[in-house]
């Protein structure tokens, strides 16, 4: 069956755009996919960067899963209304490229009750990002 939307996007305003966008340009190591500049000769100012970040998927929890996932990763309850998880080859090498380019580590890296290596980070806008690796 065809799916019903094509793609998402999440679209950050960031207080400080090029800080967060050299976080996610050299921290998390994506290439910007599209480049939007000040003046685009419609009159339209600012702006804005698109990453592609692979595959994309929806998650919603309630309260109570939230709080389990918050547990297992951090140990108590600490992400807000969104929390970005992502997949990456290495954990250890991505969490050191985002540490060094301005994120904050939240919880250390932990294996999860399914397998898969975690941790969790901050990033330079306070939104917290889980970060995984798949283990076979």
């Amino acid at each position: 069956m065809d799916s019903p939307i094509l793609e998402l996007r999440v679209a950050l305003t960031a207080e400080d755009y090029e800080k967060l966008v050299t976080f996610y340009r050299e921290g998390l190591g994506l290439d910007p996919a599209q480049l939007w500049t000040k003046e685009d000769g419609q009159g339209q100012q600012g702006q804005a960067v698109i990453f592609e970040m692979g595959k994309a998927m929806l998650e919603i929890f309630d309260e109570q899963h939230a709080e389990t996932i918050d547990q297992i990763e951090v140990g108590k309850r600490v992400s807000g209304q969104i929390r970005f998880a992502l997949q990456v080859p290495d954990l250890k090498a991505a969490l050191e490229r985002a540490l060094s380019r301005g994120a904050t580590l939240v919880h250390e890296p932990i294996v999860t009750p399914w397998g898969h290596f975690n941790a969790r980070l901050q990033s330079p806008d306070g939104l917290q990002i889980t970060l995984f690796e798949v283990r076979e």
